[in-house]
């Protein structure tokens, strides 16, 4: 439990800095500690609600927060994220590791790029 609560921690500093939610730290954690893919996405964002309403309020108050956005981005999110865990049932434990793992490494390729200009 401490080291959940530990792990929660760190991972809420780093996403409420890069606004990047931190399931994409979340989720391998969970599969490390054992949990089965599937869950630790479901999990993950229990997480990610309760740090983003945090970090959402913390934002506000510095003036970081552009509402009409998020919300417009929001409404689309909505939808999709109804049909993602859909989706996810019809994908395997490994190929959606192999998935994730290629969605980090894109990721991490395209921040690393755009970070020298």
């Amino acid at each position: 439990m401490i080291t959940l609560a530990l792990a929660g921690f760190i991972v809420g500093i780093l996403s409420s800095i890069s606004g990047l939610g931190g399931g994409f730290m979340i989720v391998p954690l969970l599969i490390f500690l054992g949990r089965e893919a599937k869950l630790a996405v479901g999990t993950s964002f229990v997480f990610i609600l309760v740090v983003a309403i945090s970090s959402i309020l913390s934002h506000y108050r510095f003036g970081n927060l552009d509402i009409k956005t998020g919300l417009t981005l929001g409404l689309g999110g909505i939808i999709g994220a109804q049909i993602g865990p859909q989706v996810l049932q019809y994908v395997s434990e490994q190929n959606f590791k192999r998935i994730f793992a290629v969605l980090l490494a894109i990721t991490a390729a395209w921040i690393f790029v755009d970070s020298k200009s």
